[in-house]
């Protein structure tokens, strides 16, 4: 067969190209930080193959971050902390329970929803799985939930964090594949919500199996008009971030440091924010982007090294030497995805996976727009599927229940979340609509 005579280009490179790979795994495997790992493979990879001079790694390095949509990320992280901090985090909660808390289930629909507001707001989802399940699964299990099912359904909402514009995951691959990150946005409404009622669903469906809630409360158009009115300023700051970036008033940058300002301010207002609590926030975001930055500088020399060794068109020649159906191709890419997202977290998988992905992607007549969204889309899961999980380590931090227990009860959220990812890849008008 034609497939079991094809040699990949990177192959005739024998070990001056595999050593850095196993040596990159090793690393990751011993718990060095990603972006070590990757810098240290990559600058082994660029001396043992000679494909760029060691001297360009560090202008690329400065190149990788010397953009003004990156500003974005530190402004989003530091706005979804200050909301929790000035407590509209909860005020968006309310609201959720006091708009779909009257339905069968109510409890736990309101906390997804309750994940997709903060969603729109913070643009990070361990974020979310923190500040929602802090206030939200106390609540669950007095509703009768077991505590590994209220977890594991905060876990799976706060997925939504990278899928539900803004989203810092879409910042991201905006950078790495060159692609503006207001498009990216705006591609994204329609499947981010689409996992969004997939979760609230499969809870639902759950809730008939197993009969976790054991009440429900009333709809009350006052309390609900209540909960809008005390949720205004919560509900001001996604419509200022998205409202501008669509009218063209800001960019995606200018548009987070405006939310940030909102929300500080409003709660400078409401007396729940005060001037000693900014140096923790300050502390606390720069922690996170401590971790998202140097990835994502590091994501520009490895990218130069892959291109200068022709790694994505040997990984397309190989696999159209497999198969050339495209149905086949994209179940491939998806398998990757998910078995990526179990071992690593989005940020390094987006930096590796998607210049090596997209051609191949292109190969099979998929736009780049709808390509970024299904990776986005299939990434996500990697947030509560083991051994990585990282949702579920959060929800399991707050708890101190199983982290093993909490993924039992995700495995319906998990195959809700892939049946969207399928969907989301094979319609591509979902990623598309916009157009």
């Amino acid at each position: 067969m034609e497939f079991m005579t094809y040699q990949p280009a990177a192959a005739d490179l024998g070990w001056s190209f595999f050593l850095p790979i196993l040596g990159l795994v090793a690393l990751i495997a011993l718990g060095v930080p990603i972006w070590v790992a990757i810098g240290l493979g990559t600058l082994a990879a660029m001396t043992l193959t000679e494909a760029l001079p060691l001297s360009v790694f560090g202008a690329s390095l400065f190149e990788g971050i010397n953009a003004f949509a990156l500003i974005a990320v530190p402004l989003f992280i530091l706005t979804g902390d200050a909301l929790v901090r000035s407590g509209l985090s909860g005020k968006l909660l309310n609201l959720a329970q006091a708009t779909v808390g009257s339905f069968r289930s109510g409890m736990g629909s309101s906390t997804t929803l309750g994940c997709g507001f903060f969603a729109c707001i913070s643009g990070s989802d361990a974020a979310g799985a923190a500040a929602v399940g802090r206030m939200t699964i106390p609540r669950l299990v007095d509703r009768g939930y077991p505590l590994p099912a209220a977890c594991a359904l905060v876990a799976a909402g706060a997925c939504t964090g990278i899928l539900i514009p803004p989203s810092i995951a879409y910042i991201v691959i905006g950078l790495v594949l060159g692609m503006p990150v207001s498009t990216l946005f705006l591609a994204a409404v329609i499947p981010g919500i689409l996992v969004m009622l997939a979760i609230m669903l499969t809870n639902v469906v759950l809730n008939r199996m197993h009969g976790f809630e054991k009440g429900h409360e009333r709809f009350s158009l006052r309390n609900w008009l209540a909960a809008v009115w005390d949720a205004r300023w919560a509900l001001f700051v996604p419509v200022v971030i998205l409202g501008g970036i669509y009218s063209g008033i800001f960019t995606p940058t200018e548009a987070a440091s405006v939310a940030v300002v909102v929300v500080v301010l409003v709660g400078f207002k409401q007396g729940t924010l005060r001037l000693s609590d900014i140096p923790r926030m300050l502390e606390s975001s720069a922690r996170v982007c401590g971790v998202i930055v140097p990835i994502i500088a590091i994501a520009h020399p490895l990218a130069q090294m892959l291109a200068s060794l022709s790694i994505p068109q040997t990984m397309v020649g190989g696999i159209t030497g497999i198969t050339e159906s495209p149905v086949l191709i994209i179940l491939m890419m998806i398998g990757v995805l998910v078995l990526a997202g179990c071992v690593m977290e989005a940020t390094p998988n987006i930096v590796i996976l998607a210049p090596l992905l997209l051609p191949l992607a292109q190969m099979v007549g998929m736009d780049q727009f709808h390509f970024a969204i299904l990776m986005i889309t299939t990434l996500g899961l990697g947030f509560i599927t083991p051994p990585l999980g990282l949702n579920l380590f959060v929800v399991a931090g707050l708890t101190r229940c199983s982290v093993l227990a909490i993924a039992r009860y995700a495995v319906p959220f998990v195959l809700a979340m892939l049946s969207v990812a399928l969907l989301v890849a094979f319609v591509p008008w979902l990623s598309l609509w916009w157009r």
